[in-house]
């Protein structure tokens, strides 16, 4: 192979543009011609028929990843190892749930949060299904591709600030207000920990799938959306600051903080451990 044309082939924006080309085209390609076409055809009620495709979707997501940096890099793909898989699956899931909940505890101390009800009938496993779906694609893709690329090649600092400005991509979500910067910056940056940390997907992925799964459980808007079900019926009143408005509790101070200050403990802990990559120098592209 021409060296220039393999230095340009593995040069690591070159693998992050293919990695998520690849993957994305296999995905919404095997969904859209594959998978609803079978699902649909045999289930005509498509809250039956969603939450499977949902989940074929996943297993898509993860095989196409893991089948083409493989091939690619020739190498164990240890980012999806499944050693420690149980222990960050429940343990990531809880952590992103009792985050969200430690903030919904204190607006109801404080009497911002009134308990309405319970009912399952505004929730059903296609919302969670399509919470999953999105939560895999943007770890899958920020934190499997984009953090552990560059952080092998820029090192750990540079890494995190890039992450952090990858994630204001959701400034564009519903309701996203002035504060919603400060939230989105701190997101990328405690997502790109809870890979940095482990060096695997699965932590971050799971505490964002119950990070996301909390706040319409408890009633709130997610992301400002405000047609993702609920579980919990509750009301919200008080200051934007403490209740996040309709951004939903994620826009509050202490949900913001409660996820800066895991970021900041992940960090010292990963440099107490050796876990921070130094930039490395490289050669010219060409």
């Amino acid at each position: 192979m021409n060296k220039t044309f393999e230095r340009i082939l593995f040069f690591p924006v070159t693998k992050i543009i293919i990695g998520i080309a690849v993957c994305f085209s296999l995905f919404v390609g095997i969904q859209n011609l594959v998978l609803k076409p079978i699902f649909y055809g045999i289930f005509e009620d498509k809250s039956i028929s969603d939450p499977i495709i949902h989940f074929f979707s996943v297993i898509v997501l993860l095989l196409s990843y893991y089948g083409l940096f493989r091939l690619y890099e020739k190498r164990e793909i240890k980012e999806l190892s499944l050693v420690h898989l149980p222990k960050e699956m429940f343990g990531g899931f809880a952590f992103g749930f009792l985050t969200i909940s430690l903030s919904i505890s204190i607006l109801y101390v404080l009497d911002y949060y009134q308990f309405l009800g319970i009912t399952t009938a505004n929730y059903s496993f296609k919302l969670f299904g399509l919470l999953m779906v999105a939560a895999l694609i943007e770890d899958l893709f920020f934190r499997g591709i984009l953090i552990r690329e560059c952080e092998n090649w820029l090192g750990t600092n540079i890494t995190l600030i890039i992450g952090m400005l990858f994630e204001t991509d959701h400034l564009f979500n519903p309701n996203a207000n002035l504060f919603s910067v400060v939230f989105i910056l701190i997101w990328g940056f405690t997502m790109a920990m809870l890979f940095v940390y482990t060096k695997r997907i699965w932590l971050p992925f799971f505490f964002h799938l119950g990070w996301n799964f909390a706040q319409p459980f408890y009633g709130t808007n997610l992301t400002g959306l405000d047609d993702m079900g609920n579980i919990i019926q509750s009301k919200l009143s008080g200051p934007e600051i403490f209740t996040g408005g309709a951004v939903g509790i994620e826009g509050s101070i202490f949900t913001t903080v409660f996820l800066l200050l895991i970021g900041i403990t992940l960090y010292v802990l990963a440099h107490k451990e050796g876990k921070i990559v130094k930039r490395k120098r490289t050669k010219a592209l060409i």
